[in-house]
């Protein structure tokens, strides 16, 4: 295999190797919160990915020993002063709450792998994931009401739908921590393992995920995530034009004809 990209700066570092972006959030001293420029970054990295047909998937990670601390608060109010008023209605649009839309929304599916803490907006980065694999002795953790501020970043919206309100009024009213293993018994991830096993199940799950039909699962994706609001004769209308779409591409003939052969398809992404 061979690395065809790579970049870094502002605490993310991203590489391309075999149509799968890697995306790094790099600030291992700060357990990878992000900075505003480490946010504008992402959401850079993340719009040129939703461009680029050469990729197959995404693969969030942070480098050292955990996935990702959230907002760096600490930074943001390094500078003194105070900010206008509508400082923070004005930004979040376009930096962590960006970030979030785009992993749900790119037409790539998205791995996530977590180490150690995924607080705040760590937290939600994982959830927006298509999949989130986590070391079983991580921890999930919104400790937005802990520190006197109201919860951010989609997990209003993420966490009841996928664990439900009882469980997320536990993860966001009363800051209640989540193990690995414990994410996984309740939906809110794909799947916990020891955390010597995590890069190979990664690798696993990305090499299905590469070698699929890339349109048709971009596609599937944005239904998935547009039914949540949507009435029933409305996705059954999405599905139809996104069915238009896919029965265009080589992947759908190579799909019917491997079929007939009985034999495995080979899909290209096209």
């Amino acid at each position: 295999m061979s690395a065809t990209a790579a970049g870094g700066v502002d605490g993310i570092v991203s590489s391309v190797e075999d149509g799968v972006l890697t995306v790094r959030m790099a600030v291992p001293d700060k357990r990878n919160a992000l900075d505003q420029a480490a946010q504008e970054r992402l959401v850079a990295v993340l719009e040129s990915a939703a461009l680029d047909d050469s990729l197959r998937a995404v693969h969030l990670t942070g480098e050292g020993d955990h996935f990702c601390a959230g907002a760096d608060w600490v930074a943001a109010n390094a500078g003194g002063g105070k900010p206008r008023p509508a400082h923070v209605v004005r930004r979040l649009p376009l930096q962590s709450h960006r970030i979030v839309e785009l992993l749900l929304t790119i037409q790539l599916p998205v791995v996530a792998t977590v180490r150690g803490t995924a607080a705040g907006l760590g937290c939600q980065l994982a959830l927006a994931a298509d999949f989130a694999l986590a070391a079983d002795d991580a921890t999930f953790w919104e400790p937005f009401v802990l520190r006197g501020f109201t919860p951010d970043s989609g997990s209003t919206w993420l966490l009841p739908r996928l664990i439900g309100l009882a469980r997320a009024r536990r993860m966001l009213l009363l800051g209640e921590r989540v193990s690995g293993t414990q994410a996984a018994e309740w939906g809110l991830i794909h799947a916990a393992v020891p955390a010597g096993e995590l890069d190979a199940a990664a690798g696993a799950l990305l090499d299905t995920l590469r070698t699929g039909p890339t349109v048709a699962l971009g596609l599937a994706k944005q239904q998935l995530v547009r039914s949540l609001e949507a009435p029933l004769s409305r996705a059954l209308t999405d599905e139809a034009y996104a069915m238009e779409l896919a029965v265009r591409t080589e992947d759908f003939r190579e799909g019917l004809a491997a079929f007939a052969a009985r034999r495995d398809p080979t899909f290209t992404g096209r």
